[in-house]
């Protein structure tokens, strides 16, 4: 799939040149690279894509060098076999770090949501140095036993991949529940465009699967040696934005970011679910873009890969 290949409807939302890298797996990885200037990184999560940051990039571009992944087996990107990619927050860590080297992105600022959180902290903790200004939306990247019915139900054998292959239920129920306002038909249409067949929704079953509910989980141990290093991040200037109506990331999440970096600036929007950019982009896009402009280093232009 490339952005060309988008229905009409969706194309017009999001306007972007498709760019790709080829991974160790041999998968080609999707991702947006628009405008010029301090690179900024947007981290998706679970069951979104790059669509998700689509209004914050084209505020952004004129100032910055907008890059936002879809992650291997999402979006546009390709789904490699189980056997040749793990689908775990430590193989997602590993392919948002080789973006990152295979687009010499010597320093740049992050931006993360959902399962983005996790893997934008994990990239954090192995590049600290790298990483400027961390804007955090609607996540955790710490343990937390808080998992609501809804989802722990998509996680159970047999019964979970029904729902969430099959009857592609999770994205479905994404497009009504993670919002305050109902999503208009062409948004809609964006979110689910890459999971329209079986195959494709095998990702959003394996990160489902892979929130670790106790130390048995597999992702367990990484998930710890991110909550570690966590305070290793606490000199970076940090703007924590949430959605008051999330009914999964709720505000104990907010509150916990807020304690574990009390110096961060936050933006509460009571009235904006997870899909926070949905129901408040006009209010959360321009206080990102004011935080972000009190970056520090050079704002000196970056250059893109071609097509």
């Amino acid at each position: 799939m490339t952005t060309e290949s988008l229905p009409a409807e969706v194309r017009a939302l999001y306007p972007f040149a498709s760019r790709w890298r080829e991974t160790p797996t041999g998968a080609r990885q999707h991702y947006v690279d628009e405008g010029s200037g301090r690179p900024v990184l947007m981290l998706h999560g679970n069951p979104t894509w790059s669509f998700f940051f689509r209004d914050l990039v084209k505020a952004l571009r004129n100032t910055y060098r907008c890059i936002a992944p879809d992650h291997l087996g999402m979006g546009l990107s390709d789904a490699p076999p189980p056997e040749k990619f793990g689908y775990t927050l430590a193989a997602h860590i590993d392919t948002a770090e080789g973006l990152v080297r295979d687009l010499g992105l010597k320093q740049f600022d992050l931006v993360v949501h959902d399962w983005g959180g996790a893997i934008g902290m994990g990239l954090a903790e192995r590049m600290p140095d790298r990483v400027g200004r961390i804007v955090v939306m609607n996540t955790a990247a710490f343990r937390s036993p808080r998992i609501p019915l809804r989802i722990r139900v998509c996680r159970w054998p047999v019964l979970g991949a029904f729902l969430t292959r099959t009857l592609n239920g999770f994205v479905r129920a994404a497009l009504r529940m993670t919002t305050v306002k109902p999503l208009p038909r062409d948004v809609r249409a964006g979110f689910a465009h890459p999971y329209r067949r079986h195959a494709r929704r095998r990702t959003v079953h394996r990160f489902v699967r892979d929130i670790p509910l106790d130390d048995s989980h597999p992702a367990m141990p990484v998930l710890h040696g991110i909550e570690d290093a966590l305070p290793r991040l606490a000199g970076k200037p940090m703007l924590v934005v949430w959605g008051g109506r999330d009914w999964c990331f709720d505000d104990t999440f907010y509150e916990e970011w807020l304690r574990r970096f009390p110096g961060a600036e936050s933006l509460h929007v009571a009235q904006a679910g997870h899909y926070l950019l949905e129901d408040a982009g006009d209010e959360i896009i321009p206080a990102v873009g004011r935080f972000l402009g009190g970056a520090s280093g050079e704002q000196a232009p970056s250059k893109r890969p071609a097509p």
